[in-house]
């Protein structure tokens, strides 16, 4: 291959990186801006209870100290899944509302749990946490992770399980502590 062709294969190789990043911003900025018109009043439908239930997929995720945590370890329990990104407005948002829940009904039986998709070193999430106050586990997500819940259309995309391990619910884009709260009430 001469010069030419080398650069040409590698500007194209360039470029094709390039359309792959910024479809995927697009993507994941669309779950935000969803969500900001959900705030200046837009309807979005709320989970649905009365659905037949849907066993949650099983995972195994690592916290951001490394450790493996793995669904079974909440087995009996309401579980909060919340997919986040520490760059999110709207996932920021929700935050201070599930740490509210973790501390009022963690003795009821729930558990919330936060599947961060930033890319990188967990570093900054933990940072993150820390300067939230977040009192619930938080894990690593993956791309296999996110295609066993059905892929994630926007961020935050949250899952509540019930007692059984199914999806009783699920909520794409910001909502506040008291829908979160209104479901779990009839699960616990």
């Amino acid at each position: 291959m001469d010069q030419r062709q080398t650069a040409s294969t590698e500007s194209w190789r360039a470029t094709k990186h390039l359309f792959c990043l910024l479809a995927a911003s697009v993507v994941a900025l669309a779950g935000c801006t969803k969500s900001a018109s959900k705030e200046e009043g837009a309807a979005e439908p709320t989970p649905s209870l009365s659905a037949p239930a849907q066993a949650a997929p099983a995972w195994e995720l690592r916290s951001v100290e490394g450790r493996l945590v793995k669904s079974t370890e909440f087995q009996g329990k309401v579980v909060i899944l919340d997919f986040w990104a520490t760059w999110c407005p709207p996932c920021r948002k929700e935050i201070p509302g599930f740490v509210e829940l973790q501390k009022e009904y963690r003795d009821k039986g729930l558990v919330v749990v936060g599947v961060s998709l930033d890319e990188g070193s967990p570093e900054a999430v933990k940072a993150f946490i820390g300067q939230f106050g977040i009192n619930y586990p938080i894990v690593m997500g993956t791309p296999e992770v996110v295609a066993a819940f059905g892929g994630v259309e926007g961020i935050p995309t949250t899952f509540i399980l019930d007692r059984q391990g199914n999806i009783a619910g699920k909520h794409v884009g910001y909502a506040p502590k008291s829908d979160f709260e209104n479901t779990i009430k009839k699960l616990l």
